[in-house]
């Protein structure tokens, strides 16, 4: 594994959902970066930036717009988000790695960095590609051998008649049989 927040799976197993906020994609990476900017700000500013605005009386985008534009979790663990902010993180991975920082508040956090940053998170299920022959426990349908071996002997083909040098070629068979015969 080169990264615990980047992209650090080989395969995601889960269902598969429309909109789902996947921060380890390689394009949120900004939200990332300014998450970890936003508790080093503090709670407090945070609080009076986003959370404020309705107490005092301005108009929100739903109340312009007349349709809801951002469903914010209100329920962002604020004790959480002090401890973060004493310990100044120096980068996600150590953000995550905080106690009391979980789902609601990395979801809030990605919100308020795309309202005030303009820096999107990533929307793009991770799950995508996890089934597309099945789970070898039947789940979510069994195994389609067949399918799973006309797509191996497509690869193969398309390795065996690339321009690569021997050893590259070799190399990438290897690797497709490790990963064909679950050896990998």
């Amino acid at each position: 594994m080169r990264d615990f927040v980047v992209e650090p799976h080989r395969a995601v197993i889960g269902k598969r959902e429309d909109k789902v906020l996947n921060m380890t994609a390689r394009e949120a990476d900004g939200c990332r970066k300014s998450s970890v900017d936003l508790v080093k700000e503090g709670p407090r500013k945070l609080k009076n930036s986003v959370v404020v605005i309705r107490e005092k009386g301005q108009k929100s985008l739903h109340d312009w717009c007349g349709q809801k534009v951002l469903v914010m979790p209100w329920n962002i663990n604020w004790k959480a988000m002090d401890l973060a902010y004493n310990a100044q993180p120096k980068n996600y991975e150590e953000l995550l790695g905080m106690e009391g920082i979980g789902p609601a508040t990395v979801k809030g956090l990605a919100l308020i960095s795309e309202l005030i940053y303009g820096e999107n998170p990533s929307w793009r299920d991770p799950v995508k590609y996890s089934y597309a022959f099945g789970g070898k426990d039947g789940v979510p349908f069994p195994v389609n051998r067949k399918g799973m071996d006309e797509a191996t002997r497509y690869l193969r083909s398309a390795i065996e008649n690339a321009k690569l040098d021997d050893k590259s070629r070799m190399d990438a068979l290897k690797m497709l049989n490790d990963f064909a015969t679950g050896s990998r």
